[in-house]
C-alpha cells in the first residue's frame, strides 16, 4: 500500500470469520471483498448501485457493496453468497433457485440470493413495500416479491423463476 495514501484498519466479520483489513479509505466493500479477500461471489456489474449484482448482507440487511466505503463498516457482520451454505447443505434459497431454474448465466445470482434473503427478512419484520396495500402486512404475493426484488437486474430475464423460488421459501 502506498504510504502517501491514508489507510485505516477495519475490523469486520465476513461470513462468520472475524478479521482486520488495512484499507485505503476510498476502498468500497465490494473491492475489499473481491480484491483483498478473494470473495468473487458479489459481482461488479455497474459499479453505481443500479444493477444489484454486488448485493450482500450487512448486519442482516441487504446493501449494494459497490456503494459502501469499507471503512464505515467497522465491527459489521458481512455475509456474501459464499457464506450462505452451511457446509455442504445449501441455504433454502440456494436450493429453491436450483429447483426453480432461477438462473441462467449466473452473473446476478449471488446478488439475487442475498437480496432475496434481505427481502424476506424485511417482510417478516413487517416492512411494507410499494406493492403492499395501505394498512396491510406484506403478503409476499408475486407483485410483492417483484417489487422487493426490483433493484436486482437479471440479464437473462429469469424473473418468473426467481419470484417462484422466493415465494417457495417464503412459504
Amino acid at each position: 500500500m502506498d504510504p502517501d495514501i491514508p489507510a485505516t484498519a477495519v475490523a469486520l466479520r465476513i461470513n462468520g470469520v472475524p478479521g482486520t483489513l488495512l484499507l485505503d479509505n476510498r476502498t468500497t466493500l465490494l473491492d475489499a471483498l473481491r480484491e483483498r479477500l478473494g470473495l468473487t461471489g458479489p459481482k461488479k456489474g455497474c459499479d453505481h448501485g443500479q444493477c444489484g449484482a454486488c448485493t450482500v448482507l450487512v448486519d442482516g440487511r441487504r446493501m449494494n457493496a459497490c456503494l459502501l466505503l469499507a471503512v464505515t463498516l467497522g465491527g459489521a457482520e458481512v455475509t456474501t453468497v459464499e457464506g450462505l451454505a452451511d457446509g455442504d447443505e445449501l441455504h433454502p434459497l440456494q436450493q429453491a433457485f436450483i429447483d426453480h431454474d432461477a438462473f441462467q448465466c449466473g452473473f446476478c445470482t449471488s446478488g439475487q440470493l442475498c437480496s432475496a434473503i434481505g427481502a424476506l427478512a424485511e417482510a417478516a419484520d413487517g416492512w411494507p413495500s410499494h406493492a403492499t396495500p395501505p394498512g396491510e402486512a406484506p403478503s409476499l404475493s408475486d407483485a410483492e416479491v417483484r417489487e422487493r426484488m426490483s433493484g436486482n437486474l437479471c440479464r437473462c430475464a429469469a424473473y418468473p423463476n426467481i419470484v417462484g423460488a422466493v415465494r417457495e421459501v417464503a412459504g
